[in-house]
Order: structure tokens, then sequence, then C-alpha cells
């Protein structure tokens, strides 16, 4: 019986429980059920493939040296991802990441495509779209990544990045006025004016700090 098989019935919580407690497969089969989600919230929240691979490599690690202090507090996903955002986010901070135009022609699996779409129109777009996300604080860019691209509700993005629901609907909304014009600047063949925007205002709390456990790297 392969490894899959056996960890089919135990749940996502059991399985970190299990980690915790000396199951050498456990936290590679957590990784491995959700690890294509956490790489897509980290290339999209960055932008570029080295960086993500980095910051997820990171929180990988942080998250397998915290599965003991986990409380259950919240799910084992919204835990998972609040590690992957936090720890891009810090990158972001420290190297203001800036991914040249166009991004990767990968980092678009979730974008809705209108019915009938012209595959190389969707593509345009697709790197218009992605490019001027790039620009944004990154604060900003955290909340329409986990609500616009990957379809997360306000009140669990809320919970990912352990802000008030209204700090994740005043980010998705000043992110998207941001976006419309810098979408049509480059639709018009224009590079981004000015230098890439570092976050301002409030800021993300760091590696889950007073919830189930904390964690540091």
């Amino acid at each position: 019986m392969g490894i899959e098989s056996a960890y089919a019935e135990v749940g996502d919580a059991e399985l970190l429980g299990l980690h915790a407690s000396g199951d050498a497969h456990a936290f590679g089969e957590l990784i491995r059920r959700h690890r294509d989600r956490l790489w897509s919230v980290a290339l999209r929240t960055l932008g570029d493939r080295e960086e993500a691979a980095d910051a997820l490599q990171d929180a990988l690690v942080s998250a397998y040296r915290a599965a003991g202090r986990f409380e259950g507090r919240s799910a084992v996903t919204t835990w998972l991802h609040r590690i992957v955002v936090n720890a891009c986010l810090d990158l972001a901070r420290r190297k203001a990441v800036r991914p040249a135009v166009p991004l990767p022609d990968d980092l678009d699996q979730r974008l809705p495509s209108p019915a009938g779409e012209d595959p190389a129109v969707r593509g345009e777009t697709r790197d218009t779209l992605l490019s001027a996300l790039a620009t944004l604080p990154a604060e900003q860019r955290a909340a329409l990544v986990l609500v616009d691209m990957e379809g997360y509700p306000v009140d669990e993005a809320a919970r990912v990045l352990d802000v008030p629901v209204g700090t994740i609907k005043s980010r998705c909304a000043r992110g998207r006025a941001r976006l419309l014009p810098l979408v049509r600047h480059l639709r018009d063949g224009n590079r981004v004016p000015g230098p890439a925007v570092r976050p301002t205002g409030d800021r993300v709390a760091h590696h889950d700090g007073h919830k189930d456990g904390g964690v540091t790297r």
C-alpha cells in the first residue's frame, strides 16, 4: 500500500498531529494535498518563480517546526496559507519584489475566461492583469490574490491574513481601484510608470503571532 493510500481517510488536522508525534510521512502527505494551491498563492503574490520558491520553502520549514503548537483554532489549510502569505510578504518587503513584464505563462490557472474567448486574447489579458497586480503594495496584492484569484470568501481571507474583515474589504477595494488604470496603461503598450510601490499603512501580522501557537523562523 502506498503512502497516499495509507493516509486516504486521515484528515488534515490528524495528519498534523501525527507529524508532531513523530510520524515520518504525515507532513509530506499534508503538503502533497495542498502544495498546488500553496504554490499558486506564493507565485501570484510575489510574481517571481525563484522568490516564490524561496518563500514557500521558508514557510514549509516554519510549518514543519511549528506543527506541535497548532491548537486547531483555524483549519489547517488556513494556518498553512497564513504562513505562506506571511513568508511572501516578508520577502516582498525585504527585497521590494517587482517582476519583469510579462510574467510566466502558467500564472493564471484560475483566472476566469469568458465563453468563446480567443486564447490569444485571454493570454494578453492575463499578462496585463498580472503585470499590473505585481505593482501593488504587498498587502493589497495578497488580499486580491486570495479573494479575486483563489476564490476565498472575504472572512476566510481575513483569517489567512490575520486581519479584520473590514481590512480585507478595504485592501481589495483600493487594489481594484489601482488596477484598472494600470491595466489600461499596460494595454496601451506603456511601461508601468514610477518606482515599485512599497507597502504602507496597515500591516499583516507576522507568522501567526498569537494564534495556533505562532510560527517563527
